[in-house]
């Protein structure tokens, strides 16, 4: 695998593989990769002939009070793991490379609608920096593809309304939420959590379990979020939100809309942010490997 830092030199090594026919595949990180991010390399690798991965912490996407600062900085340690998955190239900036006017005095990409609920209102200006430096890396790779995880489920949105509004010829591609075996979704964040955080941390992949099966059997949505935060907050989470809303909008659903839902769920366990979401399916398969052992999960949603 090759490392390149400079916008000339990923275009150079991206031209040689045009000329060759080659599928190029994009998979945008922040590095301090982890098993999570591996997989993408692999979904890219299946849309793909060559694979190039970027790690940059982007710093228009921190609100003032978020850790900008103290964001893990591995990017050795993320150069050996990406090479053992089978990326092809990495891009690896700096900031001054990928604002060379400075931050301030940057073009700013704004994508509406998608990017206003939730964790829009919770951190005003991220999604203008995740769409802005996304758009930039677009321009950079040019790729066919694109990958992105679903555990980040409005930044999805956000990318695939961008990609269609600028109509880019990217396909994007959004990746399966990777889990630890207690059902936490995996986040470079989840190594601030002490073992007994980590342990609780499982809970939130219960509740949307149990919000989709009380969606499923009828329950009004409003009971819905309020057992799911009444069984977060007691049991240790600080709530920003644990939500149903439209899979493709994130709006409120419309009376009756009992189909294309998604739960939401963002917490705080001790010093440690948290988000986690299930796309609700109207036919849920019975077993599953977080099932609790209940008659029904909707009967005894309250007592998780």
């Amino acid at each position: 695998m090759d490392t390149v830092t400079t916008a000339t030199e990923l275009r150079t090594h991206i031209a040689a593989w045009r000329r060759d026919g080659l599928r190029v595949g994009l998979v945008p990180t922040m590095g301090n990769l982890h098993e999570g991010h591996f997989s993408l390399i692999g979904r890219c690798r299946a849309h793909a002939d060559r694979v190039v991965a970027s790690v940059f912490v982007n710093p228009t996407q921190f609100g003032p009070n978020e850790d900008f600062a103290r964001y893990p900085r591995t990017l050795e340690q993320d150069r050996l793991g990406l090479a053992a998955h089978g990326c092809d190239l990495l891009f690896a900036p700096k900031v001054e490379e990928m604002y060379p006017f400075g931050i301030d005095k940057s073009v700013r990409v704004d994508v509406p609608v998608v990017s206003v609920p939730l964790e829009g209102e919770l951190r005003p200006g991220h999604f203008a920096g995740v769409a802005t430096v996304v758009t930039k890396l677009f321009h950079l790779v040019q790729p066919d593809v694109a990958v992105f995880g679903r555990k980040d489920y409005q930044q999805l949105l956000v990318i695939e309304r961008l990609v269609l509004d600028l109509r880019l010829p990217i396909e994007i591609v959004g990746a399966p939420i990777v889990r630890e075996a207690n059902g936490l979704a995996m986040s470079s964040r989840n190594q601030y959590l002490s073992v007994d955080e980590r342990g609780r941390a499982g809970l939130i992949r219960e509740v949307l379990l149990g919000m989709q099966d009380a969606v499923n059997d009828g329950m009004p949505i409003a009971e819905v979020e309020r057992l799911s935060r009444g069984i977060l907050e007691g049991n240790g989470f600080a709530l920003d939100y644990a939500v149903v809303r439209s899979a493709h909008t994130l709006l409120e659903p419309a009376a009756g809309q009992c189909d294309g839902l998604v739960a939401l769920v963002a917490a705080r366990l001790g010093k440690t942010r948290l988000i986690d979401n299930l796309e609700i399916d109207p036919n849920p398969p019975v077993l599953r490997m977080f099932e609790r052992n209940h008659a029904t999960r909707a009967d005894s949603f309250s007592n998780l």
